[in-house]
């Protein structure tokens, strides 16, 4: 296989110059001598060299003004640049440096030494896309890794999810409703930009599939009280309650014997508060206002929306509209205020998840 030569153009006004510099690399690269910067720049829309050897003074367009237009332009900004130059002082050499030379060559030119540094900045350079090249394969296997780890972790939750909504008869679909009712929630609260601080620290990816577990702990209560066909006693009632702090203490469990993890925490956020209300009333810490996390405060309206318009052994299921009503009739005692406004804002949107009950 014929090995293929390197591109190098060289950028001088000075036709000697141009003529002795090809005839110096010409065995070992393929040469362009371009007799001005302004005809480089047309060259470069076809060519596109590994090395651009640039003199600094020329008429129309020096090399200052050239390297500036390259580095302007991403698809030549990484074109090592070598400045050929007359001038010894050490502030002009200090200027093109500033301005994204690679490195300088003195003329008259001596050939071993350009070679030399040519061959060095082409050796760099493809070191330097070996390892960008690495790099971009490196993410690519991390982002299929974390693809397969995201799609692991919904499968589990899900899983958990069904497990605890199977035990539980008269709540079917209960968990795919109340995700896609938080989801309406915090599109509107991103649209909105209410309570934006917050929510733009969470990671929805992990947030949605983490609200599957706010029931988890039902788990734990009797299947006697859980599928009981009438209403509840007091005793039976302050059971029921329990699952909210069991649910959190469940998932607690796991991250304890586990690296933390943000779905995690999500889910027992909501878990452990989404029974909370917002005038202190609720259960299981009688949490009121902002003391209430903003996860348990969202599952709120979503879950008592749910079980309003769901049919119960206990109770007839109402309508949407109804639900509607009881909501904002709610905001500022089992509500958050704030929430209940952006929920009037996507009151229909529940009601279409509502109709595939």
């Amino acid at each position: 296989m014929e090995y293929e030569r390197k591109i190098v153009m060289i950028v001088d006004d000075n036709m000697t110059n141009l003529t002795m510099g090809k005839e110096m690399l010409k065995e070992l690269y393929k040469v362009y001598p371009v007799p001005s910067a302004k005809i480089m720049f047309d060259l470069l829309k076809n060519i596109t060299p590994d090395m651009i050897l640039l003199d600094i003074e020329m008429p129309e367009v020096n090399g200052y003004e050239a390297i500036k237009w390259l580095k302007k332009h991403p698809q030549w900004a990484d074109i090592p640049v070598i400045f050929l130059t007359s001038k010894a002082d050490e502030g002009s050499e200090l200027e093109g440096l500033v301005l994204g030379a690679n490195d300088y060559v003195s003329k008259p030119f001596s050939a071993p030494l350009l070679l030399k540094r040519i061959e060095n900045q082409l050796v760099t350079r493809a070191q330097k896309l070996e390892l960008i090249e690495f790099n971009t394969n490196l993410n690519q296997m991390v982002q299929k890794k974390t693809a397969q780890v995201f799609k692991l972790q919904n499968a589990v939750l899900s899983t958990v999810a069904d497990l605890v909504e199977f035990r539980d008869d008269v709540t079917g679909g209960h968990v795919s409703r109340t995700q896609k009712y938080m989801k309406i929630l915090l599109d509107t609260l991103n649209e909105e930009k209410v309570y934006s601080e917050e929510v733009s620290g969470w990671d929805m990816d992990y947030l949605l599939p983490s609200a599957q577990l706010h029931d988890v702990g039902k788990i734990a209560i009797s299947d006697l009280i859980l599928n009981k066909p009438g209403k509840l006693t007091f005793d039976e009632f302050e059971i029921i309650k329990t699952h909210a702090e069991i649910g959190a203490e469940i998932i607690r469990t796991i991250e304890n014997n586990s690296d933390e993890h943000s779905f995690l925490r999500h889910a027992r956020i909501i878990a452990g508060t989404h029974h909370e209300r917002w005038d202190g009333s609720g259960y299981p810490n009688g949490l009121s206002g902002l003391d209430i996390p903003l996860e348990g405060r969202l599952m709120a309206i979503a879950d008592v929306y749910d079980a309003l318009v769901s049919e119960r052994p206990y109770k007839d299921k109402f309508t949407t509209d109804e639900a509607n009503d009881i909501v904002l009739n709610e905001r500022g005692t089992h509500f958050d205020p704030a929430l209940v406004d952006m929920f009037t804002k996507v009151a229909d949107k529940f009601a279409e998840v509502a109709k595939n009950l």
